[in-house]
């Protein structure tokens, strides 16, 4: 008896070093890798809370708040440094009695100077209503602090192909940045090879990140098959119309490009309790997700922007 105890008290010292022990049946821990992120994770956060908080009145279309959002997009730019498209960040547009204003960038590629990637995100919410601010973190705050956290990578690990990274408005009122921006011709369709678009990208239940559009453009499906998940996130090929009444192939932004025949990726996770309700706020976000979110989009995107699109 008393070897037995002796041999067990070892076991169980062992099984904190490398395992776990139940029921007499060895079961290896994972240990996950540290993830070392390509942009600051700081940063990352502190920009959506930024963006997400109530000094910004819920950002609807054509409001101070939503001026003021479109000031923060464009000091950002500047800061790190993206340069504008043909002189100016600000693409004006209205429709209906809607003012309003894209925000695009440009990052000049090494090898690839025809050809564009669109990075795109919009930064338009639901605004005030009833005396409440939907302060829309996830939606789509989530986002467009993501187009910051690529100007950041960019700045070290510049990419291949140019990439545009916009900032659309009136996402909300019927994607009418988004259609705006394909049908201005400020960069020729022809020469717009890829759009990701990252609509909701920073907390999940499942911990299930979406991409949809490898149905309609099955050159990009190798890519998000094959894909080895980072940390937390479990990229998912899924909603793309194969099940009825479950497709977001026209949900967002990259319903725009889709229409003009430009393939497209759709980063987003399922809705969830806060989904355009004025607890879309920061605090309800999953950080850890939300980076790995991050770090898994700026991920596909360097293996996309190594083929020859």
């Amino acid at each position: 008896m008393k070897r037995a105890y002796l041999l067990y008290i070892l076991a169980l010292s062992f099984s904190f070093i490398s395992c776990k022990t139940q029921n007499n049946t060895t079961v290896k821990t994972e240990v996950k890798p540290t993830i070392n992120y390509s942009f600051n994770a700081d940063n990352l956060l502190e920009n959506i809370k930024e963006l997400s908080s109530d000094k910004y009145e819920g950002r609807r279309t054509g409001t101070e708040g939503a001026k003021k959002a479109k000031n923060y997009i464009v000091n950002q730019f500047k800061t790190l440094e993206v340069k504008p498209i043909k002189g100016s960040y600000i693409q004006p547009f209205a429709f209906g009695n809607y003012q309003a204003e894209n925000v695009l960038g440009l990052i000049k590629g090494t090898e690839n100077n025809r050809k564009h990637i669109v990075l795109s995100a919009h930064y338009d919410h639901e605004g005030v209503k009833n005396g409440q601010i939907y302060n829309g973190a996830d939606d789509d705050a989530s986002g467009v602090s993501a187009l910051f956290a690529f100007a950041e990578y960019f700045a070290k690990n510049p990419p291949k192909h140019n990439v545009i990274l916009a900032a659309f408005d009136g996402e909300e009122l019927g994607l009418k940045g988004a259609y705006h921006f394909v049908n201005d011709n400020v960069i020729q369709q022809r020469n717009i090879v890829l759009n990701l678009n990252m609509d909701m990208i920073s907390r999940s239940e499942k911990k299930e990140l979406f991409a949809v559009g490898t149905r309609y453009y099955p050159q990009l499906k190798p890519t998000i098959e094959n894909f080895k998940d980072i940390g937390s996130v479990d990229l998912v090929i899924g909603h793309e119309g194969l099940t009825k009444g479950d497709d977001w192939t026209y949900s967002s932004d990259h319903a725009a490009f889709h229409k003009a025949n430009i393939p497209f990726i759709y980063f987003g996770v399922a809705d969830h309790e806060d989904y355009h309700k004025p607890t879309d706020d920061f605090i309800n976000i999953d950080q850890q997700f939300y980076k790995d979110a991050v770090q898994t989009i700026i991920t596909v995107f360097n293996q996309f922007d190594s083929l020859d699109l």
